[in-house]
This record gives C-alpha cells, structure tokens and sequence, in this order.
C-alpha cells in the first residue's frame, strides 16, 4: 500500500482493476454509468447496471470481472482505516457494513447517481492538491460526503436495517473496549466474549463477518501498538514491559513481539539507538 494519502486514495474508470492488490488496504465506492457489468464477491455473484453502486470493502474477495461493450463505470478507492477514522462508530455504519458485505449493491435513483458522481469528481479534482497545507482534512472531509451520501441511499432502500440491534450493539462495544486500551493486559478473545455476554465462537463470528477481520487480529494489533509505545519510550526495561502487559513470562512477550513486530523487543531497542 502507498505510505501517502495521495497515492492511496486513487480514481479510476477502470472497471477490470477494481480486486487489484494495491487496493486491498482500501473500500471501492463504484457506480456503473452504462451498460452491465459482472463480479463475484464473497463466493457470490452480483450484477451492475446504469444507476447501480457498489461498495466493497474486501476487494480481495472479488473475482470474475466481466462487463459488456458498453459499460462505463467510476470508482474512487480510499485507505479502510483512514475512512474508518472519519466517521463515528454509530449505529448505521455498523449494520450498513454487515448489510454491504452481504450484498455490495445500492440501486439508486439518477438524482442520486447524480448526486454520488458529483462526489467522486470532488475527490477526483483534488487529489493532487498536495500543496494544500490541510490536505489530510480536506480530503478527509470530500470522502466523509461521499460516505454520509451512501449512507443515505443505502437508507432509503435498506428501511429496516436500524432494527436489527444485536450484531451493531456487541459491535460496537467491541471496539470500545478494544480502544479503551484492555489489550494491554488482555489479548484473549474469551475475556471480550465474557464482558459481552457472548460466546468466544459468537464474537469471533459477528467481527469476521462485519469487518473481514478476526477478533485476534484487533486484539493483538492493539496490543502491539501499546508495546511498541513502550519499547520506544526506555524509561522501562523489557522485562518491566513484559510484566506490565501480563505476559506470563519475558520469553512470551519476546515471542508475541518477533511474530507482530518482527523482532525481539532488544533487537528493537538496539536498532532504534543506532538510528
């Protein structure tokens, strides 16, 4: 992926690119234009015609692009993590996201179409405006249109999706308490399933299914981020972070530390000194 939101955020017409590796980090927002156009998502097979939107989130799951003579198409690719940041973790982006990923297309009205392409030619136009001394927030404030717009067409044709709590609530909560800084010294899923009142096997499930990602994964990428901090700070020996985190013995967190961060916490601190 490109280190640089102006090389990561990317708009296309190209509609055979759209499960590209360089966009495996990112949401594809497309709209078809024209024609009919194919894909399989998630082992499922989806069509697009004039008016119709797709959102995908996992473009690594799409296979069998295919499209007739006449079809055109938009899209505008942008960084998972930096779009997530930008919207709060509410309710509707929640179960927007479980309803998406089972079925990536909105079909919507040539006002809405209209609407969305204006958009994506916003975002388009200043991509490269890399001069601007707010550029992050700018672009960060196009994409946020773009995506409050997709959540109000995604409404519109989606009325009972606010009903279906459960899956948005746990979540939800999930999350919070992830970023609440628990995976400090808990980075089993059955301590998360037990604050829900779920089971492991549930939780598991419900992230997978809404993110494409495991609860290990956001556990243990959280309690990485929290190790690093402290590896980089040396006010603290290795062996006082290892007890502050609750691993169960220093060779433990030597080993989570070589499989997350790619090195042992001393071959960490030694590298950082020779820089």
């Amino acid at each position: 992926m490109a280190n640089h939101l102006h090389e990561s955020i990317v708009y296309s017409e190209e509609f055979e690119i759209i499960n590209s590796p360089a966009f495996y980090d990112c949401v594809v927002h497309l709209i078809c234009t024209d024609g009919i156009g194919h894909f399989s998502y998630n082992e499922r097979h989806f069509e697009m015609t004039r008016n119709d939107i797709a959102v995908i989130s996992r473009p690594q799951l799409i296979s069998d692009i295919m499209s007739d003579e006449n079809f055109r198409c938009e899209f505008i690719a942008a960084p998972d993590k930096f779009l997530h940041n930008l919207l709060p973790a509410n309710n509707y982006s929640i179960q927007g996201r479980v309803s998406l990923f089972d079925n990536p297309i909105i079909k919507v009205s040539d006002i809405d179409a209209s609407r969305f392409r204006a958009d994506l030619v916003n975002i388009r136009n200043r991509i490269d405006n890399i001069d601007h001394l707010f550029y992050q927030e700018l672009m960060g404030s196009l994409l946020q249109t773009m995506v409050y717009d997709l959540f109000d067409f995604h409404a519109k044709t989606n009325e009972n999706i606010l009903t279906t709590d459960r899956v948005g609530y746990i979540t939800k909560q999930f999350f919070t308490l992830i970023e609440s800084g628990r995976p400090k010294t808990h980075r089993e899923v059955s301590h998360y399933a037990s604050l829900l009142n779920v089971t492991p096997k549930y939780l598991s499930d419900i992230i997978k299914r809404v993110t494409g990602t495991s609860v290990s994964t956001y556990i243990n990428n959280a309690a990485t981020t929290i190790a690093l901090a402290y590896l980089k700070d040396n006010t603290k020996s290795v062996s006082q972070i290892a007890d502050e985190m609750n691993f169960s013995s220093l060779s433990y967190f030597s080993r989570f530390c070589v499989k997350h961060i790619g090195v042992s916490p001393m071959k960490f601190r030694t590298a950082g000194a020779k820089e």
